[in-house]
């Protein structure tokens, strides 16, 4: 079987993971990695050394590879930089950077004090201020059960491997890699919710990409996978299937 590589989003781990990994494992080796600064891998990296260390570890396998958010920044990376360690490439809310000057110092004005109310005020205060960004207001209706679950993974989090992934790792810091989307030679699949307030993020991307596709999840928000996983997984299950043998 070939190989499926899941990058998580911010504030996740490869736990995130956990009720989509039956579905994948049937026709999959799937490795859920914890990214640098969560889970079991306190210890933050740029985007730019996450790419390269997963390069490192996981580009002699030729992997698929899904990312969500954060984890579709980090694979956007790698497949631009790293095209032969990538087969096919699903990015479920990404976003290619900030380019404009004034909007990256803003943002990285924004999670530096962030990052620095993570370290003063500890998880669970930070847990509360997160789960109430707007981002995420289209989870208000998901089963109680998921979202204890999803809270759990954010909970057991290092506050300060938190800090730091804002500090190292965020869209004010990373390399914008807008003018990189055309050297991405996997096919691409690009998923973006309906009502995810930055879709147009999404959208650029695919559109900078050769030959990407767009599914827009009707009823989602920026969290796809969560809101609306049999349409997540049916996606991402026929895309990656057209790369299997006849």
């Amino acid at each position: 079987m070939s190989t499926l590589l899941l990058i998580h989003g911010f504030t996740g781990s490869g736990a995130s993971w956990a009720d989509h990994l039956p579905a994948f494992a049937q026709q999959f080796d799937v490795i859920a990695v914890d990214l640098p600064g969560h889970g079991a891998n306190p210890v933050a990296e740029s985007v730019e050394g996450m790419a390269e260390s997963l390069a490192h570890r996981y580009g002699g396998l030729h992997p698929h590879v899904l990312g969500y958010s954060l984890g579709a920044r980090v694979a956007l990376r790698l497949a631009a930089v790293r095209p032969a360690s990538v087969r096919r490439l699903i990015l479920e809310s990404p976003s290619a950077g900030l380019v404009d000057t004034d909007a990256r110092t803003q943002r990285r004005m924004d999670d530096d004090e962030l990052a620095d109310d993570i370290e003063r005020d500890g998880i669970e205060a930070f847990v509360d201020r997160w789960e109430r960004m707007p981002l995420f207001a289209s989870q208000a209706h998901l089963p109680e059960a998921v979202l204890a679950q999803q809270r759990a993974i954010r909970l057991a989090q290092d506050p300060h491997g938190l800090a730091q992934s804002l500090r190292f790792a965020g869209q004010g810091v990373m390399e914008p890699l807008h003018d990189r989307l055309t050297r991405i030679s996997a096919p691409t699949l690009v998923i973006a919710g309906a009502l995810d307030p930055a879709r147009a993020r999404a959208q650029q991307v695919a559109a900078g990409i050769p030959g990407a596709r767009l599914a827009i999840v009707d009823g989602a928000g920026h969290t796809p996978h969560l809101e609306r996983p049999d349409a997540f997984v049916s996606l991402a299950l026929e895309f990656l299937q057209e790369d299997a043998p006849a």
